[in-house]
């Protein structure tokens, strides 16, 4: 059996659904496509500043496959297109270079008819031979860079073939069911051949040629990115609200460190768009409301805000018990209205509520810090009349989290584990040390997220076959656990049953939470605020900003 065109699985498109419904109430703009309502019709010029959080500076790339850097990743989307792309409100997968599909029904081969009237910037045609290319270098990044992000999406890949000039076949060895979806990210963006010349190196640092609707121009890292409108495009999907060339005649994208910074900006007039990576303050919306700016939000699909334990022998999470005393001594409710405001939501699980496959853990999650100090009494870690923290044959429990700047965050999660007697030491580090940090286990918890509507992302994190960081892997999990979290990214990814799917990552998800490998935070919301003159803001399915149909009124 053979399924043809438009993909869309029933979960998803309820998941979908209800986190519109769950963020409606979250900020003032609220919604995938939203904008401060035009009273014109859109005009053509200006040029669009936006500022971002700072580059990485432990790994500066703009390449679509190897880059994992949010920001990063939504400067791609706006300069490389894919096969498909994916409606933010629903998860259906539409049309975009490849006009129509066929998926085997073992989900081993699939056959993408292709456009062909696009061309790459440099003014070489798009054809079947370009799909090729991109993903037989795809395979060969990952031999030169193991880690590279890409390799979650392309999980068995074997080999692909151009029928013809408009036609591809993909061939996978194992099966691999998000494959489609996967074919609509930045990470899985078809470049030109000048492109895959390059070096992965080269192209991390802009030595990339795209066919969108934006051209990169210069890439420096840590100062900026410059992009210029790509002159006759015309192939945008139709998730946008017309078609042509963009409105903007150019974007110049800023690495502004300080949140205050970036917010006094925009509400200055110095910038169009802040774009910050953790939400706005309630301090910081109120001021950007009161200068006019309009506030866009939707939540991450991914792994929410999380710690990530050390149970490496020797470490205190290696107990299970101090896991599970740890996992309800966090307040996620009062965390997200005191750090985001009152109508922030309250993260539910490993992963946002964006994400295909969601299941809420809420009630294993609940707020319980009796019974976590009764879990920990079991286990002989005392609280001493007097005494701040729990102690056990003259050890204290004192758990060591590095982060990179202390934020009031951080600081209302060390109050309230030291309500059950849990110290937290935050320990400030340069973000270059995170991999030694990492590789030497100085740690017991540490955070990381990824962004990917598809909850095979998270064997980045947890599955050692694949990870970025193997050491960080391996430390999150025993051994056994780690085998059993391994067979559930391959049966997630493997089967092609959606509602079989769904179980083995409602599973997977249980797993996460009941032995605490995930320590869920707070859901992690894209919060974008945009000035008074800019119009026709949308927000893609990986909720990062698509350029394409922005235009200003000011100009």
């Amino acid at each position: 059996m053979r399924t043809t065109h438009r993909y869309r699985t029933p979960a998803l498109a309820a998941l979908a659904a209800a986190s519109v419904v769950m963020m409606a109430g979250c900020a003032t703009g609220g919604s995938p496509s939203s904008s401060a309502a035009p009273e014109n019709d859109p005009v053509a010029g200006g040029e669009l500043t936006i500022e971002f959080w700072p580059d990485n500076a432990a790994f500066a790339c703009v390449d679509p496959f190897q880059t994992y850097w949010i920001e990063h990743r939504q400067v791609i989307r706006n300069v490389a297109d894919s096969l498909t792309d994916q409606n933010p409100e629903t998860g259906e997968i539409v049309p975009w270079l490849a006009t129509d599909w066929e998926i085997s029904g073992d989900a081993l081969t699939y056959t993408f008819n292709l456009r062909d009237d696009v061309t790459f910037s440099d003014g070489t045609p798009f054809t079947a031979d370009s799909v090729v290319l991109a993903l037989q270098s795809a395979k060969d990044t990952l031999e030169a860079v193991p880690g590279a992000y890409g390799g979650v999406y392309i999980a068995g890949l074997d080999s692909a073939t151009a029928v013809d000039s408009d036609t591809v076949e993909v061939h996978f060895a194992t099966p691999n069911a998000a494959f489609l979806q996967g074919t609509s990210t930045t990470n899985l963006a078809i470049l030109a051949a000048s492109s895959y010349d390059a070096t992965p190196e080269e192209r991390c640092l802009g030595d990339v040629v795209g066919s969108g609707s934006f051209v990169l121009d210069q890439y420096t890292p840590g100062d900026g990115i410059d992009l210029s409108k790509r002159d006759g495009y015309n192939w945008a999907s139709e998730l946008n609200d017309h078609q042509g060339e963009a409105y903007l005649d150019a974007v110049h994208i800023n690495y502004v460190a300080e949140d205050s910074v970036r917010v006094g900006n925009l509400a200055s007039g110095a910038s169009d768009i802040a774009w910050p990576r953790a939400p706005f303050t309630p301090e910081d919306s109120a001021l950007l409301t009161s200068s006019g700016a309009t506030i866009e939000s939707r939540s991450l699909p991914g792994p929410s805000s999380a710690y990530y334990p050390n149970v490496s022998e020797g470490h205190i999470l290696a107990e299970k018990a101090v896991r599970d005393a740890l996992q309800i001594a966090i307040d996620r409710e009062t965390y997200a209205a005191t750090i985001y405001g009152e109508d922030y939501p309250v993260v539910q699980g490993a992963f946002d509520t964006t994400t295909p496959f969601f299941v809420s853990q809420a009630d294993a999650l609940a707020y319980d810090p009796e019974r976590a100090g009764e879990i920990l009494d079991d286990a002989g870690w005392v609280l001493e009349d007097g005494a701040d923290y729990r102690t056990r044959d003259g050890e204290t429990l004192s758990l060591v989290a590095p982060i990179t700047a202390e934020t009031p965050g951080d600081v209302l999660l060390q109050d309230q584990l030291k309500q059950v007697g849990i110290q937290l030491v935050l320990s400030v580090y340069q973000p270059a040390d995170r991999a030694t940090i990492t590789a030497e286990g100085k740690y017991d918890l540490l955070a990381t997220y990824y962004t990917r509507a598809d909850p095979g992302v998270l064997a980045w994190i947890l599955d050692e076959r694949v990870a970025g960081s193997k050491a960080f892997a391996a430390n999150a999990q025993e051994a056994e656990t780690a085998k059993t979290v391994q067979q559930l990214f391959d049966n997630g990814v493997q089967e092609t049953d959606p509602e079989a799917r769904a179980d083995y990552y409602a599973e997977l998800q249980e797993l996460l939470i009941s032995d605490g490998i995930s320590f869920p935070i707070f859901e992690r919301v894209q919060l974008a605020a945009t000035a008074s003159d800019v119009h026709g803001f949308r927000f893609t399915s990986e909720s990062f900003l698509s350029y394409y149909d922005i235009w200003k009124s000011g100009e």
